[in-house]
């Protein structure tokens, strides 16, 4: 496994990479395919809408919630492609974190003009 700033850097780029390429204005799914192509060419492992149960009181249910896409098991990656980043979009990504038990994740919003001012790196 990388090590969790290196691979999180390696996310970071691969999201840059997508838009230099095709640029803000398209819906999320759009940046997952592009992005997960990316990954691929970059020889990182992933997985793509993994189910994310919600426990309560010992039980696990399952709600419907999924996650974007989950980085050699270790980092969430929750895209988006809204006019800015709001509160409720960090506080969904570190629920995802706790219920997951990860520690690490990045909230990438695709709607910016320049990528760097999307990243949001969110650590428990």
């Amino acid at each position: 496994m990388l090590v969790l700033e290196e691979l999180t850097g390696q996310i970071c780029g691969a999201a840059i990479e997508v838009h230099k390429h095709i640029g803000p204005g398209l819906l999320e799914s759009a940046y997952e395919e592009c992005l997960c192509h990316e990954f691929n060419l970059r020889g990182l492992q992933f997985d793509r809408q993994v189910s994310l149960p919600v426990e309560y009181k010992g039980i696990k249910l399952d709600c419907g919630y999924r996650l974007d896409i989950v980085v050699d098991n270790q980092v969430i990656v929750e895209l988006k492609s809204v006019e800015s980043i709001m509160p409720v979009h960090q506080a969904q990504l570190l629920t995802y974190l706790k219920l997951s038990e990860k520690r690490v994740g990045l909230l990438l919003n695709f709607n910016v003009d320049v990528m760097k001012n999307g990243l949001t790196r969110i650590v428990l």
